[in-house]
């Protein structure tokens, strides 16, 4: 599909688009940014925003300096700074007469099957009577372990999770380059296809406002391309970048992973997305590996399991790895772990994960 006949998209706007150098919240640029998407959402196409800016609108606003740990803090600049930020982009939408609405979540409100559909049933009533939902993390309560990346591994999720057809990802930069973009000659790589490794020239570094970087973004971006969404990075300072991209007579600098024709099913979109909530993790040899890595779809098998680690119930989310430690599925098991380790290795059971359960990580 190309990009200018997109109907449902998800967009996430990054903390460096949103905000100025010396850290305060820039009004101008959500102005327009809010413009651009009113104008979208006038057109029919329905929109889902994810926006960082919490913490850092709450930092502007209390200038605590060091006078807490950074958990603390943390805590509560998002308190602060969420309140003012969602407030600012209710009088922005309104000048329009537009709702939206705030969606706040956590990473392990994912952890379920049943806490998924309930945030996707969420968005889904707000997007069918016409409110753009504004999707943000509770930094308020994410302060373990379980903390997303960072917005853009909450934007691969909630893409996903909606069947969009695209996710446009604004950064403070035009897109995915071969190399380090400040050095003059580096080439901006404008498309990236299934298979493709473009992955050489990026770094692991970050911005000091957001939590993420052009490493976390590419591989975000891989993962929901290969479950059937397409994926546009861009610059998210670029005058009207969101019109232009939509736009068929325009041509605005930007990287589009290109997404694979054969789109997972919703279960296996959650499967993919929570390999963080694994229980167990079962050991398969050579052959089961082969089996399960073929193009044809194949079940776990209990006949290929050497051995079976952790402590789940039926239905709960474990990874399948190789002898070697390498990580090569997730799935949702058909076994608690004492009926599963009583099977495994024999030929007549039935499957520990069927393939409609089974999610291959390539």
């Amino acid at each position: 599909m190309s990009r200018h006949a997109y109907k449902r998209i998800a967009i996430k706007i990054g903390s460096n688009v949103l905000t100025r150098p010396d850290g305060t919240l820039d009004i101008t640029r959500m102005s327009a940014l809010v413009d651009q998407i009113a104008e979208l959402h006038r057109k029919g196409i329905r929109v889902i925003m994810i926006s960082s800016g919490a913490v850092a609108s709450g930092r502007s606003e209390l200038h605590l300096g060091d006078r807490l740990d950074s958990v603390s803090a943390r805590q509560l600049y998002s308190a602060v700074g969420q309140a003012k930020l969602i407030n600012r982009y209710y009088e922005l939408f309104r000048d329009h007469g537009i709702a939206c609405g705030q969606v706040l979540t956590t990473k392990e409100n994912f952890s379920t099957r049943r806490h998924y559909l309930n945030q996707k049933h969420c968005m889904e009533v707000m997007l069918a009577n016409n409110v753009i939902p504004i999707v943000n993390e509770n930094d308020t309560v994410s302060v373990t372990e379980l903390m997303f990346t960072d917005n853009d591994e909450l934007s691969g999720l909630i893409a996903s999770m909606m069947n969009m057809q695209a996710l446009i990802i604004l950064s403070n930069i035009d897109g995915v380059y071969d190399g380090d973009p400040s050095i003059p000659g580096t080439r901006l790589i404008t498309d990236i296809r299934e298979n493709d490794d473009a992955s050489g020239g990026i770094t692991e570094s970050r911005s000091s406002l957001g939590r993420g970087g052009m490493a976390t973004k590419y591989r975000i971006a891989t993962k929901v391309a290969a479950e059937g969404t397409a994926v546009i990075i861009a610059n998210g300072k670029r005058e009207n970048v969101l019109i232009d991209l939509l736009t068929p007579e325009k041509d605005v600098p930007h990287t589009l992973f290109h997404p694979s024709p054969e789109a997972a099913s919703g279960l296996k979109k959650w499967i993919a997305h929570s390999e963080d909530f694994a229980k167990g993790n079962i050991i398969v040899n050579d052959g089961a590996a082969e089996a399960i890595l073929s193009p044809v779809r194949a079940s776990l098998l209990p006949v290929g399991v050497t051995s079976i680690d952790g402590n789940f119930e039926e239905g709960d989310i474990v990874s399948v790895s190789r002898a070697d430690g390498k990580i090569i599925a997730w799935g949702r098991i058909g076994y608690n772990v004492d009926d599963a380790r009583r099977v495994a290795g024999e030929r007549e059971a039935r499957p520990l994960i069927h393939s409609d359960y089974l999610y291959i990580d390539l």
